[in-house]
């Protein structure tokens, strides 16, 4: 199908509008939610009235403007067309930091036509930045370009993970790979969004970050941003299924290949 820039400014447009939209609520009921407001999906993996409310908001806002698009969103995996043009929804990444308090969480929407990442937008709400990209044309904080950190080596950088919750049988793995990171790198962060961990590797502000058993919606925002960057983004393997296998490693070139280098020796094993 074809699309122009024309078309891609206004589906990032479109998301922008929906994610500030999103943000009212999740400001709004941020700190005040009670036990009868969380729901546990599965252990240690939550729900919120705020998740599901901010989804929702999200969702409406795309059909209003596109009703014949398809969505695939965290709490509903809502998908009712055979569109080529696929919305991928985190409504409220750092679900677990929204319900203790820890004002570190955002909204992430991203855009995939026939395939291939499009659009990507991360909204952070407390503190109102904007994190934008279109395939092709760069990355943006609040409107302003950014780049990837200059910096191409692990003992310049901090890098930034999460811990693989769903996947417990993997974790000693996991381990032995933190502690070589740990060895190498500046310093290690666990913020608790990966979607925020890549919009700040987008930034320069992380050189590197990898985590895995991620879903599609946690991921496929920060990843366009962080190629739009200048950055490498990659499976564990080296290849680009890190929305089907959930396994990334994104950064600058250098950091990326050194933390590539360190989990395909450790995970060989």
């Amino acid at each position: 199908m074809t699309i122009n820039l024309n078309d891609l400014n206004k589906y990032l447009d479109v998301a922008k509008e929906a994610a500030l939209r999103a943000g009212v609520v999740l400001k709004e009921r941020f700190r005040k939610l009670c036990p009868s407001m969380i729901d546990e999906k599965a252990k240690n993996d939550f729900v919120t009235e705020a998740d599901k409310k901010s989804e929702e908001i999200i969702k409406s806002h795309i059909w209003s403007h596109f009703s014949d698009h398809d969505i695939l969103a965290e709490e509903s995996l809502a998908v009712r067309n055979a569109s080529p043009l696929l919305w991928i929804i985190d409504p409220l990444d750092g679900t677990l930091n929204y319900i203790h308090g820890l004002p570190s969480f955002a909204v992430s929407i991203a855009l995939e036509i026939e395939g291939e990442l499009a659009v990507g937008l991360i909204y952070e709400p407390l503190r109102e930045n904007i994190y934008s990209a279109i395939k092709g044309q760069g990355a943006f904080k609040n409107g302003k370009r950014i780049h990837v950190s200059r910096s191409n080596t692990l003992n310049t950088s901090l890098v930034a993970t999460g811990f693989p919750f769903r996947i417990k049988d993997i974790i000693d793995n996991y381990l032995k790979v933190f502690k070589e990171l740990f060895m190498h790198a500046t310093g290690i962060r666990r913020g608790g969004s990966a979607c925020l961990d890549l919009a700040y590797t987008a930034e320069g502000i992380f050189g590197g970050f990898f985590e895995c058993s991620l879903s599609p919606w946690d991921m496929a925002a920060g990843a366009l941003l962080v190629k739009e960057a200048g950055g490498e983004v990659t499976d564990f393997n080296g290849g680009n299924q890190y929305l089907k296998t959930g396994n990334i490693i994104a950064g600058s070139k250098g950091v990326h290949q050194e933390i590539l280098k360190i989990i395909q020796e450790i995970f060989k094993n």
